[in-house]
């Protein structure tokens, strides 16, 4: 079968699919040698949506360290495409808005049942008071415009609407609650306050009625530290998923201290963005590594240098490692890396399925360079 015709197949939701009991056993079950099918459908939590296990992340399409040409923007999503990636995600935040409106101009003009898409909900963006001097560090090449954080039943309303526009669609598979946390939201008081928001403002209701009503097929929270999800799961009742973007990678493995028994005892799935601790597991060692969006500090370098000699030894692609190694866990069922380039995305499709042996993941464990309790591939 054609790689077209089977990723085609994959992305379809109204497939059979295998109950959370199920699919945990037999994802214990299938450890071996083998290489990752990356188009290989997994269930989202107890929803009717599934996703294959490689996704593309926009993130990068939204200019965070350079500017590059819409030109080379739309190459790079016609690569993920052309090579089988289906499941697309975005959210208004990245770029500013500029990540969802370069992903709409490619996918509106292919079949809608081509392709998945999620984008998020939180934050509502508008023409800033003075055009001519406004600026924004934490995008480069982001687009103009201001925002505010809204969690209420209106703000989402608004916030989703204003996302099916930019990305000329009018029908999305997922949305996630973005960015509520302590990164975005300072200290504990005002993340309790948006809490009290998303619950008493209807946000979250107004989300579980679009699910009900079948508009969207799941709904999620985006989220950059594990304290959130049992915050959130304790508060509300009806996730699918959760995309977690640092907390567990090759290097770090703070999600297992309780956040993913967590989720596996909610029915809740795990996807997991920055797969590559943004930037230096992709890249390595270099002289100016990014680690958790900053450079990287002396520790983080010496770490990374030891499981890079691991990797020399047993002749597999630090990258490799670090896209392959979430997909170990059975609550993860997808690893969405950024791409801004063709080239990337075919480092990432080849780096998912290099074949690595379990001695390479009992090796990192015996130099105490992954942690004893983690799940490996």
């Amino acid at each position: 079968m054609a790689i077209e015709a089977l990723t085609t197949e994959v992305i379809r939701v109204d497939c059979e699919l295998l109950g959370w009991e199920r699919r945990f056993l037999m994802h214990s079950l299938a450890k071996s040698d083998q290489c990752i099918d990356p188009f290989a459908l997994q269930q989202l939590g107890r929803s009717t949506f599934s996703v294959p296990q490689l996704g593309f992340g926009g993130g990068t399409l939204g200019d965070p360290n350079e500017v590059i040409s819409e030109e080379q923007a739309q190459a790079t999503i016609d690569a993920a495409y052309g090579n089988g990636v289906r499941y697309f995600d975005t959210a208004p935040w990245y770029g500013l808005t500029k990540s969802e409106h370069r992903l709409g101009h490619f996918l509106r003009q292919k079949p809608r049942d081509s392709f998945a898409i999620n984008t998020k909900v939180g934050r509502i963006f508008r023409r800033p008071d003075n055009p001519d001097t406004f600026s924004f560090p934490r995008w480069k090449g982001g687009l103009p415009f201001e925002f505010r954080f809204d969690y209420t039943r209106d703000g989402f309303q608004r916030s989703y609407e204003d996302s099916l526009q930019r990305l000329g669609l009018n029908c999305l598979d997922a949305l996630a609650i973005h960015d509520l946390d302590h990164k975005f939201h300072g200290n504990k008081d005002v993340v309790h306050a948006k809490l009290d928001e998303l619950e008493k403002g209807g946000g979250f209701d107004w989300l579980l009625e679009r699910r009900k009503s079948g508009e969207i097929k799941a709904i999620g929270a985006g989220v950059n530290e594990t304290v959130m999800v049992p915050k959130l799961l304790e508060r509300f009742d009806g996730f699918d998923y959760f995309l977690v973007a640092m907390p567990y990678t090759l290097l770090d493995q703070p999600a297992l201290d309780e956040t993913f028994d967590l989720c596996r005892e909610h029915g809740v799935s795990v996807i997991i963005g920055a797969v590559f601790a943004s930037g230096i597991l992709a890249t390595g060692v270099t002289e100016n590594a990014i680690y958790r969006y900053l450079p990287a500090d002396g520790a983080i370098v010496k770490k990374v240098k030891a499981i890079q000699s691991v990797c020399d030894r047993y002749r597999i692609p630090l990258g490799s490692a670090a896209l392959q190694f979430p997909l170990g866990h059975p609550v993860v069922v997808s690893v969405i890396p950024g791409s801004n380039s063709p080239d990337i995305v075919e480092i990432n499709l080849k780096w998912i399925q290099t074949p690595i042996p379990n001695d390479f993941w009992t090796e990192l464990k015996a130099e105490g360079l992954l942690r004893e309790d983690a799940p490996t591939p």
